[in-house]
């Protein structure tokens, strides 16, 4: 699952609109306009048959754009923290895995608790333990870190359409 995949699933999910989408990378930091951000979640047929096939009228999003959206989705949910005396402005980007940044970054921007995270994964078919839920959680080098794979992290995405679009 790369990470325009991502964003698509992220996107629909949460049934965020195009103009929700320009404001949230411009909180993290990035600035897009509506036809980009059109092309940034275009998938086309060549991109499921072959992953080498590079598809001009689509931009690739990297781990820093990701990043900068699931930070500027954190502002856009909870509002801007004021930073304290001495700390950096803009929190500085991660190198983790990208499906853990991202469990870890909604659970921050939807407010989630690990028994909602848990309950929401259940909803699409997958019953992991707290425990299990923490290690994907934890900071890269831990000793109790584990790295989610793409079907945790598609599974989660699955649970929370089903959450948010079926109110």
């Amino acid at each position: 699952m790369d990470n325009n995949d991502i964003l698509i699933r992220i996107r629909y999910a949460l049934d965020i609109k195009n103009k929700e989408m320009i404001e949230i990378f411009k909180l993290g930091g990035m600035e897009f306009t509506k036809e980009e951000v059109l092309l940034i979640l275009t998938k086309s047929i060549d991109d499921y048959e072959d992953d080498n096939n590079e598809n001009e009228e689509n931009i690739k999003c990297d781990n820093v754009m990701l990043e900068s959206f699931l930070n500027g989705f954190i502002i856009f949910k909870r509002g801007k923290q004021e930073s304290k005396p001495g700390q950096p402005e803009r929190p500085a980007l991660s190198h983790e895995r990208v499906n853990n940044l991202v469990l870890k970054k909604l659970k921050i921007a939807l407010s989630l608790t690990s028994e909602d995270m848990i309950e929401i994964l259940e909803t699409s078919g997958v019953f992991i333990t707290k425990g299990e839920l923490s290690a994907f959680l934890r900071k890269e080098g831990h000793k109790n870190y584990k790295e989610c794979g793409d079907q945790n992290t598609r599974n989660f995405l699955r649970g929370l359409a089903i959450k948010y679009r079926d109110k």
